[in-house]
């Protein structure tokens, strides 16, 4: 893949826009008197190119798979919009969301709650094709056991139940049955985070080489800087339900703008032994969405924040190759 496409202003390459998209959830019970919603994801504005890999980064309870989530409609969104190839996702019935369902999957973060114990991997793998009623009995058997070689199992193995595999081999399961509908776009929901450090590079390589082969496109949802420098095209940080920065990997990892982003990669574990980490870690915990900072969410652990962080909400400003940045050092009145 050439990172000559990851042009955030080229729409027409769009495969998904995203528009103020929102994900609330009501806050019932006691918890009420903190605030009436939880804002899980807060107007977020992206694009996902055809094709490409967007990696998606943030601390843990930012909105990361909320978002994933929310573009397949796993999760109903609040507000926004979600458009798929031309296709207002959230203007469609339930009847018009199926053929749309067979373009999109997911692949889940853990490889063992994800997949049912009481079917085989050939019932698994195969049951989106007996959904949409694809092929014949005999065809469908076939896909199952092309998809099984393509992602390093074995086809005789159709029969197993998912307790007789292993954590990775489980995972190769759920990228078969992402797989199987033959999907343009497919949400990676953290895949790789439940698995050894060894298996995590085999199964990242595995979805690479798929991608190549399918042309398909990801959002890849992690945690793991490195991970997702390793896979990805374009880079979008999270936090607290914002995109607060956009950008290339290359000028992203080179050349971070935002605080809460520089302060991610200073913290990022080191994998050269002679090197000695920056340690510069974040101040505080991660502010509830329950009750979220005014202003910009990152002023009071921000080192840099000025009294205007706290009463006005940056916009995503765009810089030179695209970089875009939500904060107020590189707001349009101050480049």
């Amino acid at each position: 893949m050439s990172n000559s496409t990851a042009d955030t202003g080229n729409a027409a390459a769009a495969l998904v826009e995203l528009k103020g998209l929102k994900k609330y959830y009501e806050v019932k019970g006691s918890l009420r008197r903190a605030g009436g919603h939880v804002k899980a994801v807060d107007g977020v504005d992206l694009d996902i190119l055809r094709g490409e890999t967007l990696g998606l980064v943030g601390e843990s309870g930012c909105g990361k798979s909320t978002l994933g989530r929310a573009i397949l409609r796993l999760e109903e969104p609040t507000g926004g919009s979600v458009m798929f190839d031309g296709t207002d996702v959230l203007r469609q019935t339930r009847k018009q969301m199926i053929p749309l369902r067979a373009r999109m999957q997911i692949i889940f973060q853990d490889p063992y709650s994800s997949l049912n114990p009481r079917q085989t991997v050939g019932q698994i793998i195969g049951e989106g094709l007996v959904i949409h009623g694809m092929g014949s009995k005999a065809e469908r058997l076939d896909r199952v056991r092309y998809l099984m070689d393509k992602v390093g199992l074995r086809p005789g193995h159709i029969g197993r139940y998912p307790h007789e595999f292993s954590g990775g081999q489980r995972q190769r399961i759920g990228v078969a049955r992402a797989l199987a509908l033959q999907p343009e776009l497919i949400i990676c929901d953290e895949p790789v985070s439940a698995l050894d450090v060894s298996i995590q590079a085999q199964v990242i390589n595995l979805l690479m080489d798929l991608q190549d082969e399918f042309n398909l496109t990801y959002l890849f949802v992690s945690h793991d800087l490195s991970v997702v420098r390793h896979i990805s095209d374009r880079v979008a940080v999270m936090y607290l339900g914002r995109i607060v920065e956009l950008a290339d990997k290359n000028e992203l990892y080179a050349n971070p703008c935002h605080p809460y982003t520089r302060i991610l990669l200073k913290a990022a574990p080191v994998a050269a032994v002679d090197v000695v980490p920056q340690r510069e870690g974040l101040k505080g915990e991660l502010p509830t969405p329950l009750n979220p900072p005014s202003g910009c969410h990152f002023h009071p652990r921000c080192p840099e924040a000025t009294p205007r962080c706290a009463a006005e909400t940056p916009a995503l400003t765009t810089l030179e190759n695209g970089h875009r940045v939500r904060c107020f050092l590189y707001s349009e009145e101050t480049i």
